[in-house]
């Protein structure tokens, strides 16, 4: 099997662009393009949303009050397009906001977990030896320690923040990236070109940036999307709990724990429209991932 910095020389021997190959594979990819849609369909929702919505996330309409289940349901009349939640706040602007939380979890939580797992994973894979040893040694400890309980340990020592839960998101999600990144560091550090920098008297640290990493990009850019599903996953789950983002503040999984507690009493809108837009954005990234994996995959060139 050829690594992707082999394919890559391969391309460039023939004169063509690998990125422009990878593009081509993309887009007729059926599936990857659905994914893509998807994407943008989202994205574009949680952008254009707060411009749409006619009330504030947080304002509560009286007029509905006192029966939800009868007047609280989507009408265009009185501008609540998804209908109200419990409390009879907007429930569209609220899906807005918790769609923009649920990706900013899963982008935000995704780059931290990508540029420590590849700086740390390429270090330990390009130093080899005792130094290699440790740091997956330390990873495989780190593995063994359940990854939902140290974050909801986090979460109730200090606080329900959503800096908190971005950052613990991301921090305790690098330990599989490092690996991947450390196997691939492993086949690309006996390369010509890395002898050759190593001769001319190149820096570890300035060989592990400018020669290791770039030829990661393609496992890279495949793995941190397949890891924002994952993280939006955790978040919701947490939210769930009723550990997650506070109040006036939400994301689709507090949208969906809430939905799921009064669907009972008539309001099976507050239900489906969160959990249709947390489908949407799961799947977006899941076609999005084996999309960009089949179109960088060395074994299909």
């Amino acid at each position: 099997m050829h690594s992707l910095s082999e394919a890559l020389a391969e391309q460039a021997e023939k004169g063509h662009s690998p990125w422009a190959d990878a593009r081509v594979r993309f887009f007729k990819n059926r599936q990857a393009v659905i994914g893509l849609c998807l994407l943008v369909f989202v994205v574009v929702f949680a952008v254009a949303g707060p411009f749409i919505a006619r009330w504030p996330i947080d304002e509560i309409d009286f007029m509905v009050m006192g029966d939800i289940a009868r007047d609280g349901g989507p009408s265009f009349a009185n501008g609540h397009y998804f209908g109200t939640d419990d409390l009879g706040r907007d429930l569209f602007a609220r899906t807005v906001l918790g769609t923009q939380i649920s990706l900013a979890v899963g982008l935000i939580g995704a780059s931290i977990a990508v540029l420590v797992g590849t700086i740390y994973g390429a270090t330990s894979g390009y130093f080899g030896g005792r130094i290699d040893n440790l740091m997956m040694r330390t990873v495989d400890i780190l593995l063994a320690i359940p990854y939902m309980f140290v974050l909801i340990l986090l979460l109730v020592m200090f606080g329900r923040s959503i800096v908190l839960l971005f950052v613990g998101i991301g921090l305790l999600s690098w330990l599989d990236m490092s690996r991947i990144v450390r196997g691939q560091t492993l086949s690309l550090k006996g390369r010509e070109y890395i002898e050759a920098a190593q001769a001319t008297g190149v820096a570890p640290r300035t060989i592990i940036r400018r020669h290791i990493v770039p030829n990661l990009l393609g496992v890279v850019i495949v793995y941190a999307t397949l890891l924002v599903p994952g993280m939006i996953l955790s978040e919701s789950f947490i939210s769930f709990l009723g550990l997650g983002v506070q109040e006036p503040l939400t994301s689709l999984g507090a949208l969906i724990s809430q939905g799921a507690s009064t669907m009972n009493y008539g309001t099976l809108w507050q239900l489906i429209f969160p959990l249709f837009f947390f489908i949407v954005t799961l799947f977006s990234f899941f076609f999005l991932g084996d999309g960009l994996r089949d179109a960088l995959d060395p074994k299909d060139r």
